[in-house]
């Protein structure tokens, strides 16, 4: 590992926690500090691999506060590892704020590969993974309905986070703004209760509302002409 200032992104387990790389294991032992999104979840996983690394938190709500913290460290020569709760930081997260102010300072970035929620979906769903557009999550009130129509005309595969409690509410926006599509949710990806489900929007709605969601969801509709994988 490097001896000059450096900023780790580093892709931690989505669920189970030997989606790791060695390569991260070491870096995140070595580094002198690690600013980790939600520190409870990272003190799970650095326990398990007897990590010892002071830990801080980074998150949306202390930024403000905690970037120039780590700059600082950073400009003394350090190292910092940033992590999020789980996956690959800066996807649906604050991490990129924190990257950009490395940036800004030409401070050395490296980036560590690993495991993403969005990636792990795409691959097994069925729906065509050439060109795809990931959205994140849509706005939980104001201008859902509005971010659906501009993607009306789109011919990629959308991808989109979502949490239990607003699943089958965007399913229904979906359905109503960009029709019936074909559709799949992997639910609780990589861990003990992992699901994924295949059909159309129509067919997503009826399945959670028999079942109560639960766990985090990602969320892929594809263009109407993908029938053959689904009809």
């Amino acid at each position: 590992m490097s001896t000059d200032p450096r900023l780790y992104i580093i892709a931690t387990p989505i669920g189970n926690l030997k989606d790791i790389t060695y390569r991260a294991v070491e870096v995140l032992g070595e580094v002198s500090l690690i600013a980790a999104e939600d520190t409870r979840r990272t003190k799970i996983l650095l326990d398990h691999y007897q990590i010892k690394t002071p830990v801080i938190s980074y998150f949306e709500h202390n930024r403000f506060t905690r970037i120039p913290q780590i700059m600082d460290h950073l400009e003394e020569g350090r190292q910092v590892a940033v992590v999020t709760d789980a996956g690959t930081p800066g996807i649906s997260d604050p991490a990129y704020r924190l990257i950009r102010a490395a940036i800004e300072r030409n401070i050395t970035i490296e980036s560590l590969p690993g495991a993403a929620a969005f990636l792990t979906a795409l691959v097994c769903s069925g729906l065509p993974t050439d060109s795809f557009r990931f959205v994140g999550f849509l706005p939980p009130k104001k201008g859902r309905r509005g971010k659906l129509r501009k993607l009306e005309d789109s011919t990629e595969t959308l991808i989109f986070y979502e949490s239990p409690h607003r699943i089958i509410r965007t399913l229904q926006d979906i359905e109503n703004v960009l029709g019936n599509r074909p559709a799949v949710i992997g639910r609780e990806l990589t861990k003990m209760n992992e699901e994924v489900v295949r059909g159309r929007i129509s067919d997503l709605i009826t399945h959670f509302k028999n079942k109560k969601p639960l766990g985090e969801f990602v969320l892929l509709i594809g263009k109407d002409d993908v029938n053959v994988y689904f009809d």
